[in-house]
């Protein structure tokens, strides 16, 4: 292979085409109780709001749906109540004091709007789907806020993949033929234990910003992570929610949108918060470390990811007979001699790196010369491009169980994700037939797929840690880059009493299962919290749950994890 100038690439963005990438419901006991504010309205009085209102800082949104369903989980009938609809939130906390819950100013604020909605404070119209479980007293009732990733991915992935009602079904690691896809009764959904709400970030799905200044507000770690904060602080107050037991739930950026939002959320005590395909410190990821030369260990916590991926394929030079204890071998030397041998530079003797090579080989199954050309640093592209090179394959980022034809023999690193091309159409196919078929949410926006296709699209990386804001940090100015560690240290040290659950996949370059545990193990914070975090992971990709098996014992883990620490012990 000829040995390409190292360039630096563009490095991948988290957007899980499930995800990640991806991820999210409740109602009261009570006749009352289990209705939203609107509900004493009528169908045709709630079609009536949809007039022009010159108090709404943008066109009025579509009418809330109300429909009722019932899922059968591990043989026990779960009558629920589904509301899809949207609630809005300001740009900042003083403007959202202002607003009412259908984003109009609220009677006594005395804030008069400029003529022009261009002109308006910004806003976020956020669309979410809460499942409530019929007959259930809300004060003893788990609610879980789910959502995936990207950043500018919206849930559908997970609303889809894992814990709604239903569920589409593909073939695990193939791209099935086209429509018609299956949609299936969700045996696996969370609502035996838990309601659970899905929730589209700012700019995705059927989520929208408006207003003045509206990317700068709502696109980046801190405004995605507030805007989060208010929906729930809304919500419960919406649905009389605030005495639950309360779970965030995140996949791929979703773990760092976590973290952030618990930090934020800091006068609401959570029980859980569980974290599937986690990358906390931008540092670590794998997709594109020659940016930042110096900072080795993105290489070394990607090696056992690369060797699994190595296992699954057949292409290492003795096959081990399992996975976990290989695993455990790749991950020992990782650490050890290979850290070891990146942290000495240019000061690595030639025999040094030669040994280096050849265990590299051993375990990741690339060849020896071309691991010398690479400086013994892969990132996840190039890995992804070369292990069947070949045979003209390119493997999964996403999932590297996944493979499809290599679309440029002479390129360096793999230009496409054969798993994201394999479920992106079911999984669209899917979010748009269930919210006409069952959710009947009368709306004829476009379910936007990222949020880079709604235009003003560009992520503001910078994030200021617990420590420079109030009340604590004293109102401090200071940044730091995209490292969210201490945002959910923080909170443990605030709230050591919640639990936090690990979860991931063996075969996920985009956030290797290997990072999240080198992650939990640097958090700052007390080694006695650390008691606090489980770990399970699985022989699946970034999105566990394409495999069926999977999903099943995923959903019994997470059922377990909240009958567990739903009393707040």
């Amino acid at each position: 292979m000829v040995d390409a100038p190292r360039s630096r690439p563009s490095p991948f963005v988290l957007f899980t085409v499930a995800a990640l990438l991806f991820v999210p419901f409740t109602v009261f006991a009570q006749d009352r109780a289990d209705k939203p504010d609107h509900a004493d309205k009528s169908e045709k009085s709630e079609k009536s709001d949809k007039s022009e209102d010159k108090s709404a800082p943008h066109a009025p949104a579509t009418p809330d749906s109300i429909t009722e369903g019932s899922v059968t989980v591990n043989g026990q009938a779960i009558a629920y109540r589904a509301i899809a609809g949207t609630i809005t939130v300001g740009g900042s906390d003083p403007q959202d004091s202002t607003l009412g819950l259908d984003g109009k100013p609220l009677p006594d604020s005395e804030v008069k709007l400029p003529e022009k909605s261009e002109d308006a404070p910004p806003t976020a119209r956020m669309f979410y789907v809460a499942y409530f479980k019929k007959d259930a007293p809300a004060i003893h009732r788990p609610v879980t806020f789910i959502y995936n990733g990207g950043p500018g991915s919206p849930t559908m992935w997970l609303h889809m993949g894992t814990f709604g009602p239903k569920r589409i079904v593909t073939p695990d690691t193939q791209h099935q033929t086209a429509a018609p896809y299956t949609l299936v009764n969700n045996e696996y959904s969370l609502l035996d234990v838990s309601d659970v709400v899905f929730i589209d970030a700012p700019g995705t799905g059927l989520s929208r910003t408006f207003g003045k200044n509206k990317a700068e507000a709502f696109y980046g770690i801190d405004g995605d992570g507030h805007a989060f904060e208010r929906f729930i602080r809304r919500f419960l107050s919406k649905y009389n929610r605030w005495n639950s037991p309360k779970y965030l739930f995140g996949e791929s950026y979703g773990t760092p949108r976590s973290a952030v939002l618990a930090a934020d959320l800091r006068s609401v005590d959570l029980n859980g918060i569980i974290l599937l395909s986690q990358i906390l410190a931008f540092d670590n990821s794998v997709d594109g470390p020659t940016a930042n030369p110096g900072v080795d260990q993105a290489y070394a916590i990607a090696l056992p990811t690369f060797a699994a991926s190595a296992w699954y394929h057949h292409k290492l030079p003795n096959q081990p007979p399992a996975l976990k204890p290989f695993l455990a071998e790749v991950e020992k030397y990782a650490m050890g001699d290979y850290m070891t041998a990146l942290l000495a530079g240019s000061e690595l003797s030639d025999t040094q790196r030669q040994a280096v090579a050849e265990k590299l080989h051993s375990y990741i199954g690339l060849p020896v010369d071309y691991l010398l050309r690479a400086d013994l640093r892969v990132t996840g592209g190039e890995f992804s491009k070369t292990l069947k090179l070949d045979e003209g394959i390119t493997i999964g980022r996403l999932d590297t169980r996944y493979e499809g034809p290599d679309l440029d023999p002479l390129s360096q690193s793999t230009s496409y994700d054969p798993q994201s091309d394999a479920i992106t159409s079911p999984w669209n196919t899917a979010i748009n037939e269930y919210l006409h078929n069952d959710l009947k949410y009368a709306t004829q926006a476009t379910y936007l797929m990222s949020a880079r296709d709604g235009g003003d699209f560009s992520w503001n990386m910078n994030h200021r840690p617990p420590s420079a804001r109030g009340p604590a940090g004293g109102g401090g100015s200071s940044e730091t880059g995209a490292n969210v560690m201490p945002d959910l240290a923080y909170r443990m040290k605030l709230n050591p009493k919640m639990k936090i659950m690990l979860a991931g996949g063996y075969y996920d370059l985009a956030t290797p299962y290997f990072e999240g545990i080198y992650e939990m193990h640097h958090l700052p914070m007390p080694r006695a919290l650390q008691s606090n975090i489980s770990y399970h992971y699985y022989e699946a990709g970034h999105m566990i749950y394409v495999r069926e098996d999977i999903l099943k014992q995923f959903h019994a883990d997470v059922a377990a994890f909240i009958q567990a620490t739903e009393s707040g012990k």
